[in-house]
Order: C-alpha cells, then sequence, then structure tokens
C-alpha cells in the first residue's frame, strides 16, 4: 500500500513540475525577451526544425494554451489545500 502512495506522490511532484516550467514559458515576453535573442517564430518558418525551433514552438504552444494553463494551476491549488 505504501509503495503505491509514494509512487503517486512523485508522480504528483514531477506533473507539478512540468506545470512550472509550462507557466515559465507562458508568461515570457516576445517582445522583451524572446525578440532580442532571435527566439521568434518567423525565425524558424523556413523549416528548421533543429532544437532551438522545437524549444521556440514549445513556448509559443505554452503562451497560447494560457487558459488551460489557468485551469491546471488551479485544479492543482485546489488539491494542494485539500490534501496537503
Amino acid at each position: 500500500m505504501f509503495p503505491l502512495l509514494s509512487f503517486f506522490t512523485g508522480f504528483a511532484t514531477l506533473i507539478q513540475g512540468f506545470l512550472l516550467l509550462a507557466n515559465a514559458f507562458a508568461v515570457l515576453n516576445e517582445d522583451r525577451f524572446l525578440d532580442p535573442r532571435g527566439w521568434t517564430l518567423l525565425q524558424i518558418q523556413g523549416g528548421r526544425t533543429a532544437l532551438k525551433g522545437k524549444i521556440i514552438r514549445l513556448i509559443h504552444l505554452c503562451q497560447f494554451l494560457r487558459l488551460p494553463l489557468i485551469i491546471l494551476n488551479i485544479i492543482v491549488i485546489v488539491f494542494k489545500l485539500i490534501f496537503g
């Protein structure tokens, strides 16, 4: 029984870590942070599939999906308040 509980708490911590990373990507401002470093979608339109292009697409995906992130944050906060 206890190893299963340990697995779920570890898995919940992992999910919270990914949620924090998605939140960090979602709040990046394109004009202030991404554009001066050349990390815009316009720079990868040429078909580059390098790691940099994939990271840029992931950042823009997180920015596009802000409403689901807000909902997931609310769910995590409620679970943390109820279960500690």
